[in-house]
Protein backbone atom coordinates (compact mmCIF):
# COMPACT_ATOMS: atom_id res chain seq x y z
CA UNK A 1 0.00 0.00 0.00
CA UNK A 2 1.32 3.26 -1.10
CA UNK A 3 1.25 6.56 1.21
CA UNK A 4 -1.30 8.03 -1.48
CA UNK A 5 -3.87 5.06 -0.91
CA UNK A 6 -3.24 5.68 2.79
CA UNK A 7 -4.13 9.31 2.73
CA UNK A 8 -6.69 8.78 0.20
CA UNK A 9 -8.55 6.27 1.87
CA UNK A 10 -9.89 8.05 5.44
CA UNK A 11 -10.70 10.82 3.01
CA UNK A 12 -13.25 8.91 0.78
CA UNK A 13 -14.50 6.60 3.63
CA UNK A 14 -15.52 10.55 5.10
CA UNK A 15 -16.40 11.96 1.89
CA UNK A 16 -19.52 8.51 1.60
CA UNK A 17 -20.07 8.89 5.44
CA UNK A 18 -21.19 11.90 4.85
CA UNK A 19 -23.32 11.56 1.58
CA UNK A 20 -24.91 8.70 2.95
CA UNK A 21 -26.17 11.23 5.99
CA UNK A 22 -27.28 13.26 3.44
CA UNK A 23 -29.12 11.01 1.81
CA UNK A 24 -30.43 9.82 4.80
CA UNK A 25 -31.99 13.12 5.87
CA UNK A 26 -33.39 13.90 2.67
CA UNK A 27 -35.24 10.70 2.15
CA UNK A 28 -36.70 12.09 5.99
CA UNK A 29 -37.60 15.31 4.87
CA UNK A 30 -39.58 13.66 1.72
CA UNK A 31 -41.21 11.54 4.13
CA UNK A 32 -42.06 14.32 6.54
CA UNK A 33 -43.21 16.39 3.70
CA UNK A 34 -45.73 14.06 2.50
CA UNK A 35 -46.98 13.15 5.88
CA UNK A 36 -47.66 16.78 6.90
CA UNK A 37 -49.84 17.27 3.61
CA UNK A 38 -51.77 14.34 3.44
CA UNK A 39 -52.94 15.19 7.14
CA UNK A 40 -52.96 18.80 6.17
CA UNK A 41 -55.41 17.40 3.26
CA UNK A 42 -57.24 14.99 5.94
CA UNK A 43 -57.70 17.64 8.70
CA UNK A 44 -59.51 20.13 6.33
CA UNK A 45 -61.81 17.85 5.24
CA UNK A 46 -62.99 17.18 8.61
CA UNK A 47 -61.46 14.08 9.68
CA UNK A 48 -60.84 13.66 13.36
CA UNK A 49 -57.87 14.60 15.09
CA UNK A 50 -56.89 10.63 15.98
CA UNK A 51 -57.56 9.63 12.61
CA UNK A 52 -55.36 12.56 11.45
CA UNK A 53 -52.20 11.53 13.48
CA UNK A 54 -52.15 7.79 12.12
CA UNK A 55 -52.40 8.83 8.73
CA UNK A 56 -49.50 11.33 9.52
CA UNK A 57 -47.39 8.56 11.94
CA UNK A 58 -48.07 5.84 9.26
CA UNK A 59 -46.34 8.24 6.58
CA UNK A 60 -43.50 10.11 8.46
CA UNK A 61 -40.17 8.74 10.19
CA UNK A 62 -40.24 6.90 13.28
CA UNK A 63 -40.18 8.77 16.42
CA UNK A 64 -42.06 12.09 14.63
CA UNK A 65 -44.84 14.33 16.92
CA UNK A 66 -47.46 15.95 15.23
CA UNK A 67 -49.62 19.36 15.55
CA UNK A 68 -52.44 20.08 13.78
CA UNK A 69 -54.30 23.29 14.13
CA UNK A 70 -57.78 23.74 12.60
CA UNK A 71 -59.02 27.37 12.00
CA UNK A 72 -62.20 28.67 9.48
CA UNK A 73 -60.05 29.59 6.79
CA UNK A 74 -56.74 27.32 6.76
CA UNK A 75 -55.49 23.75 8.38
CA UNK A 76 -52.17 23.47 9.37
CA UNK A 77 -50.54 20.20 9.78
CA UNK A 78 -46.90 20.14 11.10
CA UNK A 79 -44.39 17.26 11.40
CA UNK A 80 -41.25 17.42 14.10
CA UNK A 81 -38.12 14.85 13.93
CA UNK A 82 -34.91 14.31 14.85
CA UNK A 83 -33.52 11.82 12.52
CA UNK A 84 -29.76 10.21 13.74
CA UNK A 85 -27.07 8.40 11.47
CA UNK A 86 -28.17 5.36 11.38
CA UNK A 87 -24.57 3.63 11.49
CA UNK A 88 -21.82 4.76 14.28
CA UNK A 89 -20.53 8.07 13.13
CA UNK A 90 -19.38 11.50 14.68
CA UNK A 91 -22.31 13.16 12.74
CA UNK A 92 -24.62 14.97 14.87
CA UNK A 93 -28.75 14.39 14.81
CA UNK A 94 -30.59 16.44 12.85
CA UNK A 95 -33.62 17.92 13.77
CA UNK A 96 -36.36 18.47 10.86
CA UNK A 97 -39.93 20.30 11.01
CA UNK A 98 -42.41 20.58 8.24
CA UNK A 99 -45.70 22.52 7.69
CA UNK A 100 -47.97 21.99 5.31
CA UNK A 101 -51.21 24.43 4.95
CA UNK A 102 -54.74 23.34 3.45
CA UNK A 103 -57.87 25.25 3.12
CA UNK A 104 -60.20 24.13 5.63
CA UNK A 105 -63.44 22.81 3.59
CA UNK A 106 -66.92 24.84 4.50
CA UNK A 107 -68.75 23.88 6.96
CA UNK A 108 -65.66 21.50 8.91
CA UNK A 109 -65.74 23.88 11.61
CA UNK A 110 -69.44 24.90 13.24
CA UNK A 111 -69.63 28.46 14.24
CA UNK A 112 -69.88 28.70 18.15
CA UNK A 113 -71.57 31.52 19.66
CA UNK A 114 -70.18 33.66 21.86
CA UNK A 115 -71.52 32.13 25.00
CA UNK A 116 -70.67 28.52 24.05
CA UNK A 117 -67.08 28.99 23.03
CA UNK A 118 -64.54 27.11 25.22
CA UNK A 119 -62.29 28.79 27.31
CA UNK A 120 -58.47 28.41 25.75
CA UNK A 121 -55.43 29.40 28.01
CA UNK A 122 -52.93 31.62 25.78
CA UNK A 123 -50.71 28.81 25.65
CA UNK A 124 -53.26 26.51 23.72
CA UNK A 125 -51.80 25.11 20.66
CA UNK A 126 -55.17 24.91 18.70
CA UNK A 127 -54.59 21.46 18.08
CA UNK A 128 -58.26 20.74 17.58
CA UNK A 129 -60.21 19.24 14.55
CA UNK A 130 -63.97 19.62 14.99
CA UNK A 131 -66.05 16.51 13.62
CA UNK A 132 -68.09 17.06 10.41
CA UNK A 133 -71.45 18.28 10.68
CA UNK A 134 -74.71 16.07 10.18
CA UNK A 135 -76.37 16.42 7.15
CA UNK A 136 -79.61 17.73 7.22
CA UNK A 137 -81.91 16.20 4.82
Amino acid sequence: MTAETAVALPALVLVLTAALWAVTITGAQLRCVDAARAGARAAARGEAAEEVRTVVLRLAPEGATVSIRTGADTTRVEVVVTVSPPFRSPLPPVRLRVAAVSATEPGVLAPLSSAAQPARSPSHTGDLVAPKPADHE
